[in-house]
């Protein structure tokens, strides 16, 4: 069998810890994984991996060629990636992680614009909260929003993105409708857990001062989900501060109001972190342009 696709196989399971995982990245079935593992250590002799409690551990013999394995496999892409053709159409696989409320509403449909382009091209989309770490996990790009970067990394910005005050008209109605920041501790507010109980806001109209408003808020109702809150907002059972970008088109549409207009949470970052630039696939590079082209457009 092909000594490369071996070797692929070997390096993946000790960076995943997992022939099932490493598998999976490689796009083969574990079966195959296993046939190219055996066919690796056969050829030379040894064992590279053994078993032990259901886990995958690298022998000595493992240890001492894997550092060789890296490097040639490193010279393998450099050579594939000088050799190939710019105009082949590129095809395959891309696996994409997203935030649940930002992959909603804007990146799915980006996504399916993008295949209608390059038919060829497959995209699974995964929406989570939770962290992806991209040396362990079979992804390749991670659009995070406003989170601490992995300095490991590649890190292209999208967009920014800040947080704004906002109600449903229907609440509004009958709640005073709050015109300064200290007038929300009045009011059932809508909270992201990862706020807390205090909401920073920032003066974005006086250029005299940067010092932020904290306001102690409470609310009946709490979420991790951004599209939970902001459903619950339109509902009219409360006052919620959301992404710009999230809630944008309902202000548009008038499902929501913008309040405290002056006032907005500070800007975060939306990136797209990938693991290498110099062994990027072609067809994840179309699709990062192609996402950055179109919020640049925005």
């Amino acid at each position: 069998m092909d000594k490369i696709t071996g070797m692929r196989v070997f390096v993946e399971v000790v960076n995943l810890g997992s022939l099932t995982a490493a598998a999976g990245k490689l796009e083969m079935s574990r079966s195959m994984a296993t046939r190219h593992l055996a066919s690796l250590e056969k050829c030379l002799g040894v064992t590279l991996l053994s078993r032990h409690a259901r886990r995958l551990q690298i022998t000595s013999a493992g240890e001492d060629v894997l550092p060789y394995y890296r490097q040639i496999l490193s010279l393998n892409d450099s050579v594939t990636h000088i050799t190939s053709r710019d105009d082949a159409e590129p095809q395959g696989l891309i696996r994409v992680a997203c935030s649940v409320s930002f992959g909603q509403s804007h990146i799915a449909k980006l996504i399916r614009q993008f295949i209608s382009i390059y038919p060829k091209i497959s995209v699974e989309v995964i929406l989570t909260e939770r962290y992806i770490d991209l040396a362990k996990e079979p992804f390749d790009i991670v659009i995070q929003i406003g989170k601490e970067q992995d300095h490991r990394m590649v890190s292209r910005q999208l967009t920014t993105c800040h947080s704004v005050v906002c109600a449903a008209p229907s609440y509004l109605k009958s709640h005073e409708r709050p015109t300064k920041p200290r007038d929300l501790v009045t009011h059932n507010c809508l909270l992201h857990i990862n706020l807390g109980s205090n909401l920073c806001l920032r003066n974005n109209s006086d250029a005299s001062t940067d010092l932020p408003i904290q306001v102690p808020v409470s609310g009946q109702f709490k979420s991790n989900d951004v599209m939970v809150l902001l459903e619950a907002a339109i509902s009219g059972e409360g006052v919620t501060c959301l992404p710009s970008v999230i809630v944008q088109p309902y202000i548009d549409k008038h499902k929501l109001t913008l309040l405290l207009e002056d006032y907005v949470m500070d800007d975060l970052a939306i990136n797209i972190l990938y693991q290498s630039r110099k062994h990027l696939a072609k067809r994840v590079h179309k699709l990062i342009d192609f996402l950055v082209d179109e919020f640049a457009e925005t």
